[in-house]
């Protein structure tokens, strides 16, 4: 589920293969404003297809003008994020970048 709540944009329970479509349907509205703000702290599963939202999301709040940014990031999904090599496309909160570093 995708919804509005306190000027941020909550992301709520799954985000895999068999949702993501709906996801991100249900986002594209929300993309209004200056500032959007995705807040990621009730993802409960993911899986890669997340980062096609993002980057869906992202196109969509350019062509509002929306400064899009997402925060909460699990670490599943900063992994993804790195594993990609997409860490400059996806903006973050500036502090949770440091915590994003893998060391092999």
């Amino acid at each position: 589920m995708v919804y509005l709540e306190d000027q941020k944009i909550i992301v709520q329970g799954p985000a895999t293969v068999d949702n993501i479509t709906a996801l991100t349907k249900q986002g594209f509205p929300l993309l209004t404003g200056a500032n959007c703000t995705v807040d990621l702290s009730q993802v409960t599963e993911v899986d890669s297809t997340i980062l096609s939202m993002f980057l869906e999301w992202l196109r969509a709040a350019r062509q509002t003008s929306c400064q899009i940014k997402f925060i909460n990031m699990p670490s599943s999904v900063a992994s993804l994020i790195q594993l990609y090599g997409i860490t400059e496309l996806i903006p973050t909160e500036k502090d949770s970048l440091e915590a994003w570093t893998i060391t092999s």
